[in-house]
Formats: C-alpha cells, structure tokens, sequence
C-alpha cells in the first residue's frame, strides 16, 4: 500500500508544522523589510524602516488618535456587515430552495453585482449624506450581493436525499427547509460570511477613504497628503492583522459548531 507523502497533494499538515511555516514567512519577509530600508536601498519616503513605523503607531496610540480610528472602523464594519448578512441569509436560502424566487432574484442580484462599488460612493453621499449610514451602505453594497449568491450556492449543495427524505417522511416544505435544508447548509453558509467579512475590511476602507472625519481609511487618507509613509504603512499593517484575527476567529469557531461536518476550512 503506498503511503501519502506528508507534503504531497491533499496531505494534511500538523498545525505545529503549519504555524512554524507561517511564522517564518512573516519573519522572513520583516526581516527583507529592516535589510532594505536598514541598507538605504529603498528611501524612507517610499518605504519606511519597521522602526518608525512602530514608533509612529506608539505615538498614535499615545495621544489616542489609534484607539478613536480603531473603535470608529471596528463599528462601522460590525453594522455594514451584520446588516448585509441578516437580509442575505434568508433572500439566499429562499432562491436556493425555490425555483421561481430564484428566477425572480437571482438575475437581478447577478447583474447589480458587477457594478464596481466604488462608482456607488458619491451615489451614496447624496443619498445618505456623509455619516455613518454612508459607511454601512458601501459596506453592504460592497458584501450583500456577493453574500446572496454564494449562499444560494450553498443551499444547492444540500444532498436531494436529504430533501427527499424529508418528504418520505410527510414533512411540509417549511419542515423540510428549517430542519433540513438550512442545518445542512450552515457550515457553508459560514464560510461564506468568513470570507465576506474579508471583503467587508476592503470596503470600509474605501468608504472611510472620502467623506470622513475619523477611522482607519480617514488616517491613511490624511497621512498620504502630508506624505506621512510610516502612519500609511502602519495603518495597512493593522489592517491586515484585524483581518487576519477575524479570519482565524471564524474559522476556529467554524471548527467547533460544525465540528461534525469536518469541512469547514
């Protein structure tokens, strides 16, 4: 019997193995980061040294400029977010489960979801004005379609067995849809609103980038017309990170509520 090499194809990898790996990636890279800013290879206007950009972000959270564009940020992305999928989630499973409200839908969701979001932020000033709801309505412009779609997806991919079982056994449809269908799509359903979430960070970005007096897309803004690189890279720095920690989070609590399915990734 041949033995699966334990880097080949498909293999699994031992989560110790898997965070070494990862760890000396980002090590890596910090490490080519100090070499060519440390050597004067690349000019702090264009790439800061590691140092001053961890000085700069200590001077922002000093003086509490970091914790106010990190609370606003975290805020606007919670609601934008919580929004979207609270309607997505149920227009998703409903086009996924029906025929003709997918044929009433779907197309329509399809087609507004190759408009670029960006096109929709002055829109949105006007019909919104420059508040938060600005901010919520990018977010949700920027996930809810894509959300729609994906979760209908996976509404699709409930076995039909399942769903003909449901019938041998006299259900009604609303039985078989919310003790069948949706429990079985859920562990796919969170991966969708995983990955969304990681759009969502990309949005809230782009919504804080124009009409905003605070949040961590305002700064980048206002940093790059006083050409202060070292805030501009933190900002993206901790961009990535709170992106990162979402991620694992949801995936860690992907691992445990669908513990049973042993697929969520």
């Amino acid at each position: 019997m041949l033995r699966r090499r334990s880097d080949g194809l498909g293999a699994p990898l031992a989560p110790s193995r898997l965070m070494m790996i990862a760890v000396t990636v980002f090590a890596g890279l910090g490490l080519a980061w100090w070499a060519a800013t440390g050597l004067g290879l690349v000019k702090p206007i264009f790439l800061p040294s590691p140092g001053s950009v961890v000085t700069q972000l200590g001077k922002l959270s000093g003086d509490g400029t970091l914790w106010l564009d990190l609370r606003t940020s975290i805020y606007r992305i919670s609601i934008g977010f919580l929004i979207a999928s609270a309607l997505a989630i149920p227009i998703g499973v409903l086009i996924g489960s029906f025929r003709t409200w997918e044929a009433a839908i779907e197309p329509l969701v399809d087609f507004i979801r190759y408009m670029p979001v960006v096109a929709f932020v002055p829109l949105s000033i006007l019909w919104s004005g420059t508040g938060d709801a600005q901010k919520f309505l990018i977010i949700f412009i920027g996930t809810f379609f894509q959300q729609v779609l994906m979760i209908m997806d996976n509404v699709k991919r409930v076995p039909a067995d399942f769903i003909g079982l449901g019938r041998t056994l006299g259900l009604p449809d609303r039985k078989i849809l919310t003790r069948i269908v949706v429990p079985s799509a859920l562990p796919g359903i969170w991966d969708t609103l995983r990955i969304s979430l990681g759009w969502a960070w990309t949005w809230l970005v782009l919504a804080e980038l124009v009409a905003a007096t605070s949040g961590l897309g305002y700064r980048i803004t206002v940093s790059q017309r006083y050409f202060q690189t070292n805030t501009i890279i933190g900002y993206i720095l901790l961009l990535g990170v709170l992106g990162l920690i979402t991620d694992q989070v949801m995936k860690a609590l992907g691992k445990v509520l669908f513990r049973q399915e042993g697929h969520v990734q």
